[in-house]
């Protein structure tokens, strides 16, 4: 098992070839990483047989930032007659797993595939678990098989402690009717992939205050207002009645860049479109100088050198908090419900 297979958006395989690769030298993992185009995947081949699973367990995958999953293994050929025969073939080099995951990659081609994995799966589950190759519940990795046709798919596994939280990496959230735009599932899965689930009550609860810059006309100020959170909406476009009506919004019409709170809240967050550089010197002032505790902040991405770019905007951020003596965690995902952009998340420590 030598092959990392990585899933992602269409169109950046490359920074996921960048990153992994970045993060393979740190480590001393020789090999090399490969992609084509809006393939949605990319493969980093290590040069020595199991240094992907060296790998995997030198990173942590939610500090990763392009990559939506991942599972290390090897890509197997089905028959049309027997692919249950030739996959619990081949299993009998590979742990019991404690889970099964059937994935498709995020393309056209990978939908089509959905309903022929939804049928597969039971047939296939039952088929594993007397062949003794599943103990679901157990503590064996995560089986992840990666279908890319009928008759070709990787055969991988990942811990599932150290691997996406959603098949795929891709959350099944639903559209709130009550919320004035889509962008509200940006902060949404913001936080789901920033926050333990268990410590929502305590860091997102009810009496707390927060910024939106950048608010019109309320996607992210609903999820705030749907925790019960006061808000300050900043933006010279208009919100939604329905927010303002709430009686936990003030709208201030005024320049994100520009606008201070007069005491620190518990939150800002920010979906500017600007510059990256921009929006990175506003984290970091916000941060560093105690205006907010925590942040959720978005970086819209360049055309070209995109994981270099990010990855040295970050680099100026912890610096530029160190400098100030200040202690902060950082995080930043491209989400699903991103698009060109990369989600950033700081909170004081």
């Amino acid at each position: 098992m030598n092959t990392l297979l990585l899933h992602c958006r269409p169109g950046f395989e490359n920074e996921v070839c960048a990153e992994i690769s970045d993060q393979a030298a740190r480590l001393g993992v020789s090999g090399y990483a490969k992609a084509k185009p809006n393939s949605a995947c990319a493969e980093f081949i290590c040069s020595e047989r199991e240094e992907a699973q060296r790998l995997m367990h030198g990173l942590r995958f939610a500090r990763l930032i392009f990559p939506r999953q991942w599972a290390r293994g090897e890509h197997l050929a089905l028959p049309e007659s027997d692919r249950i025969g030739v996959l619990l073939e081949r299993l009998e080099a590979y742990p019991v797993c404690g889970s099964l995951w059937l994935e498709v990659l995020d393309t056209n081609e990978g939908k089509e595939l959905s309903n022929f994995c939804r049928k597969f799966e039971a047939p296939l589950r039952k088929a594993l678990t007397k062949a003794g190759r599943l103990d679901e519940g157990g503590s064996g990795p995560r089986l992840l098989l990666t279908f890319k046709t009928g008759r070709e798919m990787f055969l991988g596994i990942a811990e599932a402690d150290n691997s996406a939280m959603w098949p795929m990496g891709i959350p099944r959230l639903k559209f709130p009717r009550q919320a004035p735009s889509r962008s509200t599932l940006k902060l949404e899965e913001a936080w789901h992939h920033f926050i333990p689930r268990e410590q929502w009550d305590v860091r997102l609860a009810p009496g707390m205050t927060a910024v939106d810059l950048g608010a019109s006309p309320g996607g992210w100020t609903w999820q705030l207002v749907n925790r019960d959170i006061e808000v300050m909406a900043v933006d010279n476009g208009p919100m939604s009645e329905e927010l303002l009506e709430s009686g936990l919004v003030g709208h201030y019409r005024a320049d994100g860049f520009a606008f201070r709170p007069k005491r620190p809240v518990d939150w800002m967050v920010c979906d500017i479109v600007e510059k990256p550089a921009k929006n990175a010197a506003l984290l970091e002032t916000w941060i560093g100088e105690g205006l907010c505790r925590e942040a959720v902040v978005n970086l819209k991405l360049p055309m070209k050198q995109r994981y270099a770019e990010v990855k040295r905007l970050l680099e100026r951020v912890a610096d530029g908090l160190a400098e100030r003596g200040v202690k902060a965690s950082i995080g930043c995902k491209q989400l699903y419900h991103d698009r060109e952009e990369v989600t950033c998340h700081l909170r004081r420590l």
